[in-house]
């Protein structure tokens, strides 16, 4: 005769540092899974109660008051069912990262974090030690492993608790999006569940954090590698499996609903969507304000905050000045009433002319050149930080990652603002986007996607005067940033080793821009951000 246990995964959107609101949602949602679900146990993801990434949170001595009585709160108010949840354990000898398995309105178990990621966005050994022991406790006699997300993607962890006696493994973890992360979670898990010859559980932590996604993806894995449960991504929800064990001690996941996997442009952009309304929405920003150039990158920045915001709490501004194309005031006009988003149109012309006329004698003698281009830049930020300011809409930012990395953007200037939701996406993913969404729904003009880029802020300016066409720019940046390949190993792909020396310079030379450059999204392997720390100052020779 088989034995059952109902295991009900609630992929959450948690706010960090709010650790009695979070314990508030784990006592809620785990008494809904209970009776709406039949659930016997409830995973939560890791850092449940205080939310992931927690950063130097930890070190406040409020903050581990809080974490203890918020542990206590959820232990007291759950006798059913029994739930894992994640904390950041404090002891003398340091913090954990652990998880908590509650049954019965008491602690029965707790697993200590072993595996410390300290890479990419990672520094978890900044603030955590390891544990060095497998947990493994019982609940409705189904022997269960207790793991905490890196402890997965190396072998011992798992090792040890199959010998502890593990029947089922489970697994809480906040695993932020990258493009294909999915693809690599589900081959690292299957690893461990074909190495060990055991079932799994996975939950992933949902929602925007700064200039992190999590999107969630949870899922159920039998002992053969195959997934038999897969939670919707980018979703909350609480997602039910059950599994089945046989007199021979064997537990086997039964087959539930398995959400499909999005692809490369699908997934991208509902990244970018959470990304923007969660920093909206958690920092309490009644909307946003933004300007609307009439070229592909603030389009579709304006399609991402409708999408996130609705249109009623999102601005458009077209800011023309002498150099701006009746084709731009077309188009970004025709966008605007499109979407049905408020819109103005405030021309810089005057603060311009003002401006030239303030600096007259002080630029007499010397050839126009960028100088007065970043004027102009900088007159549209005093006009939209303005309106941030008067209405306490955030500042959005327009620019993308090939802009970034190479410096093409003006500091104070376009790169001010509050979120920059692009920031990590390549010139040429933007396009990819900008079609995606099309195919969608019609949002953007198609001549917006269309026609050359350029910033206009000369006569005839275009993007190709000063940098190399974006496939080629691209690729160099995507190899030396996200590959960290070297300019000969650019150079085999086939690129000119002159252009490639001119790419990585103008990457050397912006650091400092960048440093002051507000959060955006990250989708990439590697983005300006977390994980990319490269010295202003440098010596280093290519």
């Amino acid at each position: 005769m088989s034995e059952s246990l109902t295991i009900a995964l609630a992929q959450l959107n948690l706010l960090v540092g709010d650790v009695q609101g979070n314990a508030t949602r784990v006592i809620d949602s785990a008494r809904r899974a209970r009776d709406h679900l039949k659930a016997d146990l409830v995973l939560y993801p890791e850092l449940t109660l205080c939310g992931y990434p927690p950063e130097d949170l930890l070190f406040h001595r409020g903050f581990r008051r809080q974490i203890e009585a918020g542990l206590a709160r959820v232990r007291d108010s759950l006798p059913d069912p029994a739930v894992m949840v994640g904390f950041p354990e404090y002891t003398q000898a340091g913090i954990y990262n652990s998880a908590a398995l509650i049954t019965g309105g008491e602690v029965a178990a707790i697993h200590r974090k072993s595996e410390l990621p300290n890479y990419k966005v990672f520094d978890e050994k900044r603030y955590f030690h390891p544990g060095s022991q497998p947990t493994v406790a019982s609940v409705k006699g189904f022997r269960l492993g207790l793991l905490v997300c890196e402890d997965i993607w190396e072998p011992q962890a798992v090792q040890l608790a199959r010998a502890g006696g593990a029947q089922l493994l489970l697994v809480i973890n906040a695993s932020p999006y990258e493009i294909h992360k999915q693809r690599e979670r589900e081959d690292k898990a299957r690893e461990r569940a074909l190495d060990v010859g055991l079932p799994l559980a996975y939950v992933n932590l949902l929602g925007g954090q700064d200039e992190l996604v999590f999107d969630g993806n949870s899922f159920v894995m039998d002992a053969q590698g195959q997934v038999v449960m897969r939670a919707p991504p980018f979703e909350e929800g609480t997602y039910a499996c059950e599994f089945v064990r046989d007199a021979q001690g064997k537990v086997t996941p039964r087959a539930g609903v398995i959400a499909a996997e999005l692809g490369d442009e699908a997934s991208v952009y509902s990244a970018l969507v959470m990304g923007v309304r969660d920093y909206v929405h958690k920092h309490g920003f009644p909307g946003v304000v933004m300007g609307l150039s009439g070229g592909v990158d603030s389009a579709l920045t304006l399609a991402i905050a409708i999408d996130a915001l609705g249109k009623e709490r999102v601005q458009a501004v077209m800011m023309p000045s002498r150099y701006t194309s009746s084709m731009s005031l077309e188009d970004a006009r025709g966008q605007a009433q499109m979407l049905g988003v408020k819109y103005s149109v405030l021309s810089i012309e005057d603060m311009f002319e003002t401006t030239l006329a303030t600096l007259k004698d002080e630029f007499a003698g010397r050839t126009p050149d960028a100088t007065e281009e970043n004027i102009q830049s900088r007159c549209r930020m005093l006009l939209l930080m303005g309106l941030s300011n008067k209405t306490g809409r955030m500042l959005l930012t327009t620019g993308n990652k090939s802009e970034m990395a190479v410096g093409y953007a003006t500091l104070y200037g376009d790169m001010a603002g509050g979120f920059a939701p692009i920031k990590d996406c390549s010139k040429l993913l933007v396009y990819r986007l900008a079609h995606y969404r099309n195919s969608q729904g019609r949002v953007i003009p198609e001549r917006v996607i269309e026609r050359a880029p350029s910033a206009e802020l000369r006569h005839e300016q275009k993007d190709s005067d000063s940098l190399p066409p974006y496939e080629v720019l691209d690729a160099i940046l995507e190899a030396f940033i996200e590959e960290d390949l070297s300019v000969d190993e650019i150079e085999a792909r086939g690129f000119d080793r002159t252009t490639i020396g001119r790419v990585l310079d103008l990457v050397k030379r912006n650091e400092y821009k960048r440093r002051q450059a507000p959060p955006g999204v990250r989708v990439s392997r590697r983005a300006f951000g977390r994980d990319w720390r490269y010295p202003i100052t440098s010596g280093y020779q290519r």
